[in-house]
């Protein structure tokens, strides 16, 4: 169940349909998936991908998607450090970042072109689509593990286009305590 927190209020929400209700202000989709499909901890991309065809097929023709693929990050992934410096810089994307969470837990830092930054951290069954143009970094949590289905517009994936404002370094980068660090 995703936590969203607003840091510069002082403030977070924990309540589903606030949380949509927020989310939809700034202009993101949420949506929390009930039951979660049984799957076991020895599942295959495709096993993933075939158990939520239904939703990852309603996605596609609503969001003009065209491939969908699972990435699973854990602590023994290959130049973790590397690739998560990819996503924990302020950056946008000409596409939407459409993720389902299937396990493990992550946390989006959304900066909105009205409002303060706001941190939801989502975790299994939570899904986020972020519209293409809008500035965000993306930072796992301390358990370091997620697994997602991912869905993109362009078969090539996401491309991210760095800010380089630095906004993100104001922004502590771990789930599980106060998402801000400094003003």
């Amino acid at each position: 169940m995703a936590v969203l927190s607003i840091a510069k209020e002082n403030r977070q929400i924990t309540e589903l349909e606030a949380i949509w209700a927020y989310l939809q202000s700034i202009d993101l989709d949420y949506e929390q998936w009930e039951p979660a499909h049984p799957l076991s901890p020895e599942a295959t991309a495709e096993d993933i991908l075939t158990a939520y065809q239904g939703e990852v097929d309603r996605l596609k023709a609503a969001g003009g998607y065209v491939t969908a693929d699972v990435i699973n990050i854990t602590p023994e992934t290959p130049n973790l450090e590397m690739l998560l410096k990819k996503f924990n810089q302020e950056h946008w994307h000409d596409e939407d970042e459409v993720r389902f969470i299937i396990s493990g837990h992550g946390l989006f830092h959304i900066n909105p072109q009205s409002g303060p930054v706001v941190a939801i951290e989502v975790g299994p069954g939570d899904l986020l689509v972020v519209p293409g143009g809008t500035h965000h970094w993306f930072d796992l949590c301390r358990d370091r593990r997620i697994q997602a289905i991912r869905l993109f517009q362009d078969p090539a994936g996401w491309t991210p286009h760095y800010t380089e404002t630095g906004k993100e370094k104001g922004y502590q980068p771990l789930c599980f305590g106060p998402a801000f660090v400094t003003s």
